[in-house]
């Protein structure tokens, strides 16, 4: 029987200073699915969390996809 891989756990609930941090400095430059990974996080809940403290994609980052 083959083992099932094993999947690595998302943190859900309560957000520390550190990933505060970490989400303030990261998101505006980086993928959110790429910031998510690094804190452990579902995509969706970053996505929240971010547009909740009011971050936003710089514009650098946006132009570098290919929108204005």
């Amino acid at each position: 029987m083959a083992k099932k891989a094993k999947r690595k756990k998302l943190i859900k609930g309560t957000w520390l200073r550190n990933d505060l941090d970490t989400l303030r400095r990261l998101f505006p430059n980086n993928p959110t699915a790429e910031v998510a990974a690094k804190l452990g996080r579902p995509t969706d809940a970053v996505k929240k969390k971010a547009s909740r403290m009011g971050l936003r994609k710089s514009k650098k980052y946006m132009k570098s996809l290919g929108r204005t």
